[in-house]
């Protein structure tokens, strides 16, 4: 159980005070209250510094009660929390892996009713703790999930984010080694619903989740600020047909939306060309995708190698991923190099080439930095290149 004292004014107060200062320096000094430990204090503070950026909405409650930083890590953003909401309705859902709330509080707008599991008990204290104070209708259950879903009729929807921590605290990412093993428990879960909603480790293999899975839909590759954050899979009991890939990147500004079939990718021819005028590199939810013949064909752009990634034109096109006016290319060749690039400052990205940035930057004496951008990568000839560039 959750120390209720946090949530007196006074404490609330000297949390939101003290929203900035440094945690292990506060530690130093001890704990004000009595009744509540510097450890206590401690955690609500990397809490809200946490939720401040990822979850807001529970940022702006002082009734929030904040878990152990380990759950907080694994919990969903407010961002793709949302978005999960946006790909389920209907009268009845699960959460078989309860966890802090985030993706419970959302996804649960969308049904009448809906069912929190945690086996954790001061877990499932917090989020209930929460869940009342942000006003939400929602059943929580301290319960092992599946012994609970066994003795239910069924939903419409069940959401599950198993646990990516092994035995001895190890992260994991297959699917059978994450706690529940849900390909093992498919045919209760499908006994239970006909829709499926799983979220997984960004660095699964699609193709390997596909294999431990079936029926899978679609596959949905979230990232925020070009950065892979969740894979979710929509599972339909029944459904046969080769799964859709939907590849999502919230920007600031705007967010970056693309699809395609991989069983469509295999069958596709694309044009292939030295650089043009422009140069394309994709967001980091296409890379995870492998969609790289269709987005050749969708954008109008041309390769400059099958295993390059990077894109190609005469004239500006609406891209993807970041976008790039060429300024000069040239072939990869030491002596020359060494002279142009010596103490220039500029950004590097390598794509299919042997050498790491860190190593060209120490070669050719490189700073971090600047507006310039240097991509070192392979031409369609096999031949090394270097392309100057400078972002659009």
């Amino acid at each position: 159980m959750f120390n209720r004292a946090l949530l007196r004014p006074e404490v609330v107060k000297f949390i939101r005070n003290n929203e900035k200062s440094d945690i292990p320096g506060l530690v130093l000094k001890g704990s004000p209250f009595d009744d509540i430990s510097v450890q206590e204090l401690a955690g609500q503070l990397k809490g809200l510094k946490i939720a401040k950026r990822k979850f807001p909405e529970f940022y702006q409650s002082d009734e929030i009660i904040y878990p152990p930083s380990l759950n907080l890590e694994q919990s969903s953003s407010e961002i793709t929390a949302t978005y999960k909401a946006s790909l389920v309705k209907g009268k009845s859902c699960i959460d078989l892996t309860g966890g802090l709330g985030i993706d419970s509080y959302y996804i649960s707008q969308n049904f009448e009713n809906f069912v929190y599991c945690e086996l954790n008990r001061e877990l499932a204290e917090v989020a209930k703790h929460n869940f009342r104070s942000l006003h939400a209708n929602i059943e929580v259950q301290h319960t092992d999930s599946l012994e609970y879903l066994k003795k239910q009729e069924g939903f419409n929807w069940i959401y599950a984010d198993p646990a990516r921590r092994g035995k001895t605290g190890e992260k994991v990412f297959r699917l059978e080694d994450c706690e529940p093993n849900i390909p093992a428990n498919l045919d209760l879960i499908f006994s239970k619903t006909n829709n499926l909603l799983l979220k997984t480790s960004p660095i699964l293999d699609i193709s390997a989740g596909n294999r431990e899975l079936k029926f899978v839909k679609e596959i949905h590759i979230l990232a925020v600020r070009n950065e892979v954050k969740e894979l979710l899979w929509i599972l339909e009991k029944g459904h046969e047909i080769s799964p859709v890939t939907k590849c999502v990147n919230f920007e600031k500004s705007e967010i970056e939306k693309f699809q395609g079939s991989l069983d469509d990718e295999e069958g596709l021819s694309i044009d292939f060309s030295e650089p043009l005028e422009y140069l394309y590199e994709p967001n980091s939810a296409i890379m995870k995708s492998g969609l790289f013949k269709q987005l050749a064909l969708e954008t109008g752009t041309t390769k400059l190698h099958q295993h390059s990634h990077l894109y190609t034109s005469n004239h500006p096109l609406k891209f993807p991923g970041r976008s790039f006016k060429v300024i000069d290319r040239m072939y990869f060749k030491d002596s020359y190099l060494k002279k142009k690039l010596k103490s220039r400052k500029a950004n590097i990205t390598t794509r299919n080439f042997p050498d790491s940035v860190e190593n060209l930057r120490k070669k050719f004496k490189i700073k971090d930095g600047g507006s310039d951008y240097i991509f070192f990568t392979t031409n369609l000839e096999n031949e090394k290149i270097v392309i100057f560039c400078q972002k659009i």
